[in-house]
């Protein structure tokens, strides 16, 4: 007998929908990222109120369930030193002789065209414990990074 004749409905071979994948590790986040990700989860909230289309609602919650577990899971980071390269800290780098500004920040405030990687990057990992003047390896290449200056990022500087 042919699916097609015993076949109530489609649903059955729609692809499974499964929760967003969480980053591995600890949720580390600044102060910045953990307000960002509680207003995340109050605009989630106000969207599937307003939402009368189940199947958008349900897109809705799934996304909504992600923002909420990292909310509970996120660690706030204390302000690091400044004698190092380290979480939170806003570095100025010389990358194979062109000068760049990044923060590193938690996974899920990264916005890598914005200068904040995540802590977890392999830019960030090579950049992890350097002070100031320290001239790092990175991709294969010797020398390829130089810390020029470790601060904080603007907006815990004006706090």
């Amino acid at each position: 007998m042919s699916v097609a004749f015993r076949r109530d409905s489609d649903e059955e071979h729609l692809e499974p929908k499964f929760e967003l994948p969480l980053p591995p590790g600890p949720n580390l986040v600044t102060a910045r990222g953990l307000a960002q990700m509680g207003a995340k989860v109050e605009a989630l909230n106000a969207a599937i109120e307003a939402e009368a289309d189940e199947t958008a609602r349900a897109v809705l919650k799934r996304e909504l369930r992600y923002w909420s577990t990292r909310q509970t899971t996120a660690i706030v980071a204390p302000l690091p030193d400044l004698e190092e390269v380290a979480f939170g800290t806003r570095v100025t780098l010389r990358l194979n002789g062109v000068k760049r500004v990044i923060e590193l920040v938690g996974s899920d405030e990264a916005e890598p065209v914005s200068g904040r990687i995540p802590f977890t990057a392999p830019l960030a990992a090579a950049m992890i414990g350097a002070g100031v003047g320290e001239v790092l390896d990175f991709g294969g290449k010797p020398d390829a990074i130089e810390i020029v200056a470790i601060g904080r990022p603007e907006e815990e500087s004006r706090a």
